[in-house]
C-alpha cells in the first residue's frame, strides 16, 4: 500500500501547515512524490522544514520551493524543475491567503477593491493559472485529479469574511468549468468543502473561539473537522476508484452542513 502511488507526482499549491500539509503526509505515505509550494517567513521555516523532512522518511521524493504562486516566473521555474519523466496525478489547490477586513469596521480601514484582487487573485484565480500552465507542458498524468479547497463561506455570509467568501465562490466556479472544458485530457476537478478545523487561518479570523463553539455544537458528532479527515478524503478522491467523481463539491464535516 505505501507504494500506491509511486510513479505519481502531487503538486501541492500551500502545503506547509493545516490542510495542505496533512494532505502532503497522507499522499506521501501512500508513494506519492511530492512538489511543494508555500509562503512562509524566515521565523517559520524551522518549522516548516521540519515537516518537510519529516516527509521525506516515507521515501518519496519531495520538492519544495518558499515562493508567490500567482508569480508566473515563478510558476515556471517550479514546473520546469519537475522531473520530465513525472506525471501530475494531482495538483491540491491549498491557498489561504486572504483579507480578513471589515466592510464597516469599528476602527481602522475598511475592506477595499485592492483587497479583494489580492485575495481572489491568490485563492480563487490562481487555481487556473496552475492548470493552465501543467497542461501546456503536458504534466499531467493521463487520468489527473485537480482538487481544492473551499468552504461554507462560499454562500453564508461572515462578518470579515467577504473578500474570502468571493474567492471561495470563484474557486467553485473555477472549478466546475475545469471539471468540464479538461475533460477530454482526462482531468477530474472537484472542491473539497472542508468543516471548521482549527487551523492558524481559522485561527486568524475575529470571533473564531465563538465560530469552534457553534461549529462543535451543530456537529452530529460534537466535534470539529481535523487537517487529517480532509487529508483521508484528498487521499480518497486520488484513488482509481474516484474517476468518475468529477465537479463536485463534496462537505467533509461530519453532517455538520446538513444541521
Amino acid at each position: 500500500m505505501a507504494n500506491e502511488f509511486n510513479q505519481y507526482w502531487a503538486i501541492i499549491l500551500g502545503g506547509s501547515s493545516g490542510l495542505g500539509l496533512a494532505a502532503a503526509r497522507k499522499l506521501a505515505a501512500h508513494g506519492m512524490n511530492l512538489c511543494i509550494v508555500h509562503r512562509d517567513p524566515g521565523v517559520e521555516m524551522e518549522r516548516v522544514n521540519a515537516a518537510f523532512e519529516e516527509i521525506r522518511t516515507s521515501g518519496v521524493q519531495v520538492l519544495t520551493y518558499n515562493a508567490d504562486v500567482t508569480r508566473e516566473d515563478k510558476r515556471d521555474h517550479i514546473l520546469k524543475s519537475i522531473p520530465p519523466q513525472a506525471k501530475i496525478r494531482c495538483l491540491l489547490h491549498s491557498i489561504a491567503r486572504g483579507t480578513l477586513k471589515s466592510m464597516l469596521p469599528e476602527s481602522g480601514s475598511a475592506l477595499s477593491i485592492d483587497d479583494y484582487r489580492i485575495t481572489l487573485d491568490s485563492m480563487a484565480y490562481s487555481l487556473y493559472e496552475w492548470v493552465r500552465s501543467i497542461s501546456a507542458l503536458n504534466l499531467f498524468a493521463s487520468d489527473a485529479r485537480v482538487l481544492s479547497f473551499t468552504s461554507e463561506g462560499s454562500h453564508r455570509a461572515w462578518k470579515h469574511y467577504g473578500a474570502v467568501s468571493a474567492a471561495k465562490a470563484a474557486l467553485e466556479a473555477i472549478n466546475r468549468n475545469i471539471a468540464l472544458e479538461f475533460a477530454p485530457l482526462g482531468i477530474r476537478a472537484n472542491c473539497i468543502q472542508a468543516g471548521t478545523t482549527n487551523t492558524r487561518s481559522l485561527q486568524l479570523i475575529p470571533g473564531s473561539d465563538q465560530l469552534k463553539a457553534w461549529s462543535e455544537a451543530r456537529n452530529p458528532f460534537q466535534r470539529l473537522t481535523t487537517p487529517e479527515d480532509v487529508a483521508n478524503v484528498v487521499y480518497l478522491l486520488c484513488k482509481d476508484e474516484a474517476a468518475w467523481i468529477n465537479g463536485a463539491i463534496i462537505p467533509v464535516d461530519g453532517g455538520a452542513h446538513i444541521c
